[in-house]
């Protein structure tokens, strides 16, 4: 039997969604409002889902206190009050869509977890807009 475990964390970071192979008419077009020039922030609330076997001699799928910082220490602390197209690395060419932060925050802690455990990462844009990814 499979359990999944959640935890939840947050983040705030400003972005904009731009393609500089387009010019300014094509990434409104495609992008609208959220393609400001002087970019535009979120206050992004992450979950971050593990599932597993539970094991037998903890009685834990893993341990939310080493998930907890993990979040801490992969995302958070990498991505909290930056803004993502100047200051990390993962988005100067990849433009930072709620799917694409939700796909590097996945590939960051796919990395860290054991392969035995499934992962899903569902991250909050806004109250009404989020996305999931997993693999």
């Amino acid at each position: 039997m499979k359990i999944t475990v959640t935890r939840k964390s947050h983040f705030n970071a400003a972005h904009r969604l731009y393609r500089p192979d387009w010019d300014e008419h094509r990434n409104k077009e495609v992008y609208g409002k959220c393609s400001n020039a002087n970019y535009h922030g979120h206050n992004y609330n992450l979950l971050v889902h593990v599932s597993g076997e539970v094991e037998t001699e903890t009685g834990y799928v893993v341990d939310l206190k080493w998930l907890a910082d993990l979040i801490d220490r992969c995302v958070v602390e990498r991505f909290d009050h930056q803004n993502l197209n100047m200051d990390t690395v993962e988005f100067r060419t990849l433009v930072p869509t709620a799917e694409n932060i939700a796909r590097v925050i996945w590939n960051i802690l796919r990395l860290e977890i054991d392969p035995a455990h499934d992962l899903k990462v569902t991250l909050y844009e806004t109250e009404r807009n989020y996305v999931e990814c997993e693999g």
